[in-house]
């Protein structure tokens, strides 16, 4: 921009003394001079205008794509941060898996990869108070099978399995159904944080809330809790053929309910699993990294 100011003014000057050389000039050949070299300059003056509007445009322009790209930069580093994190996660997952031979046990090493990476996420956000202890209901399994993981995650030991009761809604045998609404006495899938114990209607209880928007964060208005039921027993399933089922609590076994509880109060990690496609792609617990 500097460079066109000196010629500008130079143009400036010439014009002025042409305009009073036509008010001088007594030959009509000088005053058809003047107006000659008038509209030169007009039009030289417009076309540096042009110039100038040209360059801001250049200039601007150079500054989008410069910012475009350092965005795009961002986004790369990103999603090559989320990538490596990513993999850790799962390797360690796969690792532990192995390890406590959980497979043995019956539980699915999806449900286990989910629950590390749900673990992890919410370890990292800070939304657990104790991070010593893993819980999973595996409700890809029978409710004949004993589908609940209790996990020591320093020790990498099983701390308890057992039965779980799904929501009489959910389905007999088999969960299949899930939902966050209040009266429709289904189980809700996805990830909480243990609260405080207390008792009620069905003796000791623990309050758990549910952390996975749109899928369970209806939790304490529905009363869902953790507690003891005597129709969660092998009894019951040898009478009837099928496990009890709840109003959409993660029932236990009552005399087991008096040793899991204490293990799993205080904001530690309860995720209910299901291979279901809406939930493993949307919950925000999951895809949070």
């Amino acid at each position: 921009m500097k460079h066109l100011i000196q010629p500008l003014a130079k143009i400036t000057l010439l014009l002025s003394f042409l305009i009073g050389s036509f008010t001088l000039a007594n030959a009509g050949s000088t005053s058809y001079h003047a107006a000659d070299a008038i509209k030169t300059i007009l039009r030289f003056t417009v076309s540096a205008s042009s110039v100038c509007a040209r360059t801001a445009e250049l200039e601007k322009a150079a500054s989008l794509a410069a910012a475009f790209k350092t965005a795009e930069m961002q986004k790369a580093i990103k999603l090559a941060a989320f990538k490596a994190e990513y993999k850790m996660v799962m390797n360690t997952a796969l690792s532990i898996y192995d390890r406590m031979d959980l497979e043995d046990s019956g539980l699915s090493r999806k449900a286990f990869e989910y629950a590390w990476l749900g673990y992890h996420n919410l370890l990292k956000k800070g939304m657990l108070h104790r991070s010593d202890v893993l819980s999973i209901c595996d409700f890809s399994q029978s409710s004949s099978q004993q589908r609940m993981y209790v996990i020591d995650v320093r020790n990498k030991k099983m701390l308890y399995r057992t039965y779980v009761a799904h929501g009489i809604n959910s389905g007999e045998e088999y969960a299949n159904s899930f939902s966050n609404s209040p009266e429709s006495c289904k189980s809700s899938l996805g990830f909480y944080v243990t609260r405080k114990t207390y008792y009620g209607s069905n003796g000791l209880s623990l309050r758990i809330d549910g952390v996975d928007k749109g899928f369970n964060d209806k939790a304490n208005k529905r009363n869902i809790v953790i507690h003891g039921a005597p129709y969660v027993s092998l009894r019951i399933l040898h009478k009837y053929g099928v496990m009890g089922t709840t109003f959409g609590c993660p029932a236990v076994p009552t005399e087991a309910s008096a040793e899991i509880i204490p293990l799993v109060k205080n904001g530690t990690c309860f995720f209910i699993y299901y291979p279901s496609k809406k939930y493993l792609t949307q919950s925000k617990v999951l895809n949070s990294i």
